[in-house]
C-alpha cells in the first residue's frame, strides 16, 4: 500500500479485451501545488512521533539560535530542525559532526520549496556516542573527588621498574626498544595481561596492585594505539581506582598523542606514547655518565683551587712576625697589661683624694649648720636687741601722736575741699536729672497715656475703638476706653 493510497490513480490504456464493452477509467482531478503538498503535509502529520537514527551531517547553528542539520546512512538523508527554544532541553550533550544520534520529532512540510525535515524534540547519542557520555560522566565524578589533582614526583633512578600490558603488545616492544637505547639491561618487572576486550579491565587493575604489592618504585601503563573501543578498557572505573590507590607513581603511555583516556588524568603523569613513557621514565646511562664525569671535574677543579687558596694563605700566615716570634707577642701584651694597670691605679688614687675632700667640706658645712651653734648665734642676737627695745618702748607712744597732729595739719585743708566740689556736683547732675522727669511734667498738668498692661502709645493710628487705656496723672491712674479716633486737625 503506498502512502498516497487515495490520490487518484492515473488513467491506465485499456486493453483491447476490456476496451470492448467496458466504460473508460475515469479521469485524474486536478489539484493545484498548495493542494497536494497540503495533502502530503497531512498525511506525514498522521504518522505522529518518530525516533530516527542516523550520523549528524551539514551541522550548522544559526545566528538566531535555531540548529539545523541532517541524518544519513549509507543509503539515505533527511533534513533536521532544532528550533532555538528547544535547544536546551533536546540537547544534553555537545552535539558534533559525525556523531551517530537517535532523533525524536514529527516530520513537517515546508510548503514554499515542497521539501519535508523532521523538527526535532529530542536528541539521544548512540554507539560511541553513548560511550563518550557515559565517560564524560565519569571523568566529572572522579574530578569532583579529586582524582585528577594528584602529581607524584617519579623517581630519577629507580630500582626497579613495573610495567603494565601485553607481553605480545607492540607497546611492550617499544619500551624494551627505548630501554636497549637509554639503559640497556635496566631492571624492569613486566605484569602481562589483556589491554582490550571484554575481562581486560579487571585484569589491568589486578595487574596494577600485583606490581603496587612487589615493591617496584614507579609503573607504567603502556599500550598501543587503537580505536575508542579497543582503548576502553583504560576508560573503566576499576582501572582508574587501581592507579588512584597505588602506593608508588604511576605513567601511562596509551595509545597515540591525541587519544586520551581515563588513567591519564589520573596518573601522575601521562605521556603520549609508549616510548614517550620509556624516555619518561627510564635515566639516560650516557647522559648520566657525561653528568657524573662532568661533575667530577667540577668537584676536583673546586677541590684543587681550595687547596691552592688555603695554601697561599698559610704561607702569608708564615711570613707574620707574630707567629715567628710567639714570646713578642706575648711580651707586647704583657706590657700593654703593665700600663693599663698603672693608669686605673692613678686613676682610682684621684678620684679617692676627691671623694675624701668633698667629704670634709661636707662635714664642715654640716657644723656650721647644727642646731647648737644656731641657738648661740640667736641667743646672741636677742642679747644686743634687748637694751635697744627697752629703750624705744617709753618714747614711740610721744612720737605717734606728734605724727599724726602733724599729718591732720597737712591733709585738713586739701580734704575739705575736695568734699565741697564732689557736692557741687552731685547737686548740679541732680538739678539737670529732674529736669528731665517725667515726674516733673506731671507735677505741670500733664498726663502720659498708654495701653493698658503697660504698652507704649505713640500715634493715634495705633488705637481702633475698644481698645483699654491707662492715662497716668500726678495723682493717680486713669482705665478707659477708645470709643472713636480722629485723624489730625480733629481738636
Amino acid at each position: 500500500m503506498s502512502l498516497f493510497d487515495d490520490a487518484p490513480q492515473p488513467p491506465r490504456k485499456p486493453s483491447r479485451s476490456a476496451s470492448r464493452g467496458r466504460e473508460p477509467a475515469p479521469k485524474a482531478r486536478v489539484e493545484s501545488v498548495a493542494e497536494l503538498t497540503g495533502r502530503i503535509a497531512r498525511r506525514l502529520g498522521e504518522l505522529g512521533p518518530l525516533a530516527v537514527e542516523g550520523e549528524v551531517s551539514a551541522l550548522k547553528r544559526a545566528a538566531s539560535g535555531h540548529v539545523y542539520f541532517a541524518l544519513k546512512d549509507e543509503d539515505a538523508r533527511i533534513d533536521c530542525k532544532l528550533w532555538r527554544t528547544r535547544v536546551r532541553a533536546a540537547l544534553a550533550f555537545d552535539l558534533t559532526e559525525g556523531a551517530h544520534v537517535v532523533c525524536h520529532g514529527k516530520l513537517d512540510v515546508y510548503a514554499p520549496r515542497g521539501s519535508y525535515s523532521l523538527i526535532v524534540e529530542r536528541i539521544e547519542q548512540r554507539g560511541i556516542g553513548e560511550l563518550l557520555a557515559r565517560l564524560e560522566r565519569l571523568k566529572a565524578e572522579l574530578a569532583r573527588r579529586g582524582w585528577f589533582e594528584r602529581r607524584r614526583p617519579r623517581p630519577e633512578l629507580p630500582r626497579c621498574i613495573g610495567v603494565v600490558t601485553s607481553r605480545d603488545a607492540d607497546g611492550w616492544r617499544d619500551f624494551l626498544r627505548t630501554r636497549s637505547l637509554r639503559w640497556p639491561g635496566y631492571p624492569l618487572r613486566l605484569a602481562h595481561t589483556r589491554v582490550q576486550g571484554p575481562g581486560a579491565a579487571a585484569e589491568i587493575a589486578a595487574a596494577i596492585a600485583r606490581l603496587d604489592a612487589s615493591g617496584v618504585d614507579v609503573i607504567c601503563i603502556v599500550r598501543g594505539g587503537g580505536s575508542l573501543e579497543d582503548l576502553w578498557a583504560f576508560n573503566e572505573l576499576e582501572v582508574a581506582q587501581a592507579v588512584w590507590e597505588a602506593s608508588v607513581p604511576v605513567i601511562t603511555g596509551v595509545g597515540h598523542e591525541s587519544d586520551t583516556t581515563l588513567v591519564d588524568w589520573v596518573a601522575d603523569h601521562r605521556a603520549h606514547t609508549p616510548t614517550d613513557a620509556a624516555q619518561t621514565v627510564l635515566p639516560d646511562r650516557a647522559a648520566l655518565f657525561e653528568r657524573l664525569e662532568r661533575a667530577g671535574a667540577y668537584l676536583a677543579e673546586a677541590l684543587e683551587r681550595q687547596l691552592s687558596r688555603r695554601a697561599q694563605r698559610l704561607a702569608d700566615l708564615g711570613e707574620r712576625g707574630v707567629l715567628r716570634r710567639g714570646g713578642a707577642l706575648i711580651e707586647e701584651r704583657r706590657e700593654r697589661c703593665r700600663a693599663l694597670a698603672r693608669r686605673g691605679a692613678a686613676a682610682l688614687s684621684g678620684r679617692l683624694d676627691r671623694l675624701y675632700g668633698r667629704i670634709e667640706e661636707l662635714a664642715g658645712r654640716l657644723a656650721e649648720q647644727s642646731p647648737r651653734h644656731r641657738l648661740a648665734r640667736l641667743e646672741a642676737c636677742l642679747a644686743g636687741l634687748a637694751p635697744r627695745l627697752k629703750a624705744a618702748g617709753g618714747a614711740a607712744p610721744a612720737r605717734r601722736e606728734e605724727r599724726l597732729r602733724l599729718l591732720a595739719t597737712r591733709v585738713g585743708p586739701l580734704a575739705s575741699a575736695r568734699l565741697e566740689a564732689r557736692v557741687r556736683s552731685l547737686e548740679l547732675l541732680g538739678r539737670s536729672l529732674e529736669a528731665v522727669s517725667p515726674l516733673a511734667v506731671l507735677e505741670r498738668g500733664y498726663s502720659i497715656t498708654r495701653l493698658a498692661g503697660g504698652g507704649t502709645l505713640r500715634s493715634a493710628a495705633e488705637l481702633e475703638p475698644g481698645v483699654a487705656l491707662e492715662t497716668v496723672l500726678r495723682d493717680g491712674v486713669v482705665r478707659s476706653t477708645v470709643e472713636g479716633v480722629e485723624p489730625d486737625g480733629g481738636v
